[in-house]
């Protein structure tokens, strides 16, 4: 398999690609995604790292690139280390710059039954899968913008899944790109890092968030009702 075919990408707007692995266990399966910006590109997540990322999204030589991690996880920041200016939050700083299984979780991915169901471009097995490390050159924090000439991302942490998860809202366009935060399917909260505490809050915070389009770290796109919905059910589940 070559390195094109490995990636299937999701044309949303113009200047907005989905980009996810098809190949890969559904549960490792995230989203990326590359917004072309006027000023410069943004590339939000980076899969698992299995095929070179950067080389498909055919950014103009010389064009600025932020690159921007949702969080640490091992199907969120594969291919993170392809990419010079890598912004992350500052709870996960440390994690992005050895990557070790216990922030990853690659060891999880590692003993997966059917973990790929096709050999990727490198030729990486799960067994000998191992991440590169990526420290951050610019550390985020919560009212951070990242802004991109047309576009402008508020930074929202959203702690729960894991201490450093962060989501991008465009106040303006109520265009929000939420991580592993909220999206659509099983919300993880049972994993080394994760906090139900710190998730409930962050749940609580969504039913305020004033967005248009949610795009989540897994699965199709939700609108500000839909999001509610997951997050009142959260809640709910939890006992509030």
């Amino acid at each position: 398999m070559n390195n094109t075919d490995w990636f299937s990408k999701e044309t949303i707007s113009g200047g907005l690609t989905r980009i996810y692995e098809p190949y890969v266990h559904k549960f490792f399966r995230a989203n990326m995604y590359h917004v072309v910006g006027q000023d410069a590109d943004l590339v939000i997540d980076f899969g698992m790292g299995l095929a070179n990322l950067r080389s498909e999204l055919h950014i103009p030589p010389g064009k600025p690139v932020l690159a921007v991690a949702t969080h640490v996880h091992v199907d969120h920041a594969g291919s993170f280390h392809e990419f010079e200016t890598r912004l992350g939050h500052e709870a996960e700083a440390a994690a992005f710059a050895r990557m070790p299984d216990a922030d990853t979780l690659a060891d999880y991915f590692r003993t997966q039954p059917e973990a790929l169901t096709k050999a990727p471009p490198m030729g990486t097995t799960p067994e000998t899968y191992m991440m590169s490390p990526a420290p951050l050159t610019t550390i985020l924090a919560e009212n951070d913008i990242v802004d991109i000439g047309n576009a402008r991302y508020k930074i929202l942490h959203l702690p729960g899944h894991s201490p450093g998860s962060i989501g991008l809202l465009d106040e303006k366009t109520g265009t929000f790109f939420s991580g592993d935060a909220i999206y659509e399917g099983g919300l993880v909260d049972d994993l080394p890092g994760c906090d139900v505490e710190a998730y409930k809050t962050t749940m609580e915070r969504m039913l305020q968030l004033d967005v248009r389009t949610v795009y989540g770290g897994h699965g199709a796109a939700l609108g500000k009702t839909r999001l509610q919905e997951i997050a009142k059910a959260y809640l709910a589940s939890k006992g509030l």
